[in-house]
């Protein structure tokens, strides 16, 4: 008898794991919702039935939650895919030109860097401003400019940069603040971090930049409307 006792809470205690262990997926949640609603239906008071709506009611709730966790699957499942083709799209980079978006690069004190601004208001005057480390500062002056994009060039020769790290900004007679600067350079290599934070490329002229401040593909202007 204590051996068919033993038996049986050993089997009990085996249900009961393979139940637990179930309701970690949608299919185990959906057996053990079942198992429960045919407890309950071969339990019911004879004299006082359950409801059959109550029935469907629960079963559409299962319904709902099963086409959630599905949905939530599907997505993270879109998301890593996502994360993959960009990684394999940023090897593709390299070699090629692009322009980001920054306020910041690094000169070699020789080679030219290509650089563009979009100011919202026309302007009798609109000047570059490239300040090295110890706060010197640089102009290059553009004249009258239009609303819109405006090209500019940035020549250490003729400026007399020095190899080093220089901030760029913006100013014009309208007062505007805070006008966008894109900077042009070829990609020299791509490093996904360990983190999981964005792709970095490696620019001429500019140094590391997150692949998320790209603004062109390829070289040369392109005026927006």
């Amino acid at each position: 008898m204590n051996v068919d006792g033993t038996s049986s809470r050993s089997q009990s205690a085996a249900s009961d794991g393979s139940i637990a262990a179930n309701t970690d997926s949608a299919a185990g949640m959906n057996t053990l919702f079942m198992q429960l609603l045919v407890a309950q239906i071969q339990n019911q008071d004879p004299l006082n039935p359950t409801d059959g709506t109550e029935y469907v009611s629960q079963l559409a709730q299962l319904t709902q939650v099963q086409s959630m966790e599905t949905m939530s699957q599907l997505m993270a499942n879109n998301s890593v895919l996502m994360d993959n083709l960009q990684t394999l799209s940023t090897g593709n980079l390299v070699g090629q030109n692009v322009m980001v978006q920054t306020s910041t690069i690094n000169s070699d004190g020789e080679t030219a860097i290509t650089g563009r601004l979009t100011q919202e208001h026309a302007s009798g005057v609109t000047t570059v401003i490239v300040k090295d480390a110890a706060g010197v500062e640089h102009k290059i002056e553009l004249g009258k400019q239009e609303a819109g994009q405006v090209d500019f060039t940035i020549d250490p020769e003729e400026l007399g940069l020095s190899e080093g790290k220089y901030t760029l900004s913006v100013v014009t007679d309208t007062g505007e603040e805070n006008i966008p600067i894109e900077v042009g350079g070829v990609v020299n290599n791509v490093r996904i971090p360990l983190d999981g934070s964005p792709t970095q490329l490696n620019i001429t002229g500019i140094g590391e930049m997150a692949y998320t401040t790209i603004t062109q593909f390829g070289s040369g202007s392109q005026k927006r409307a």
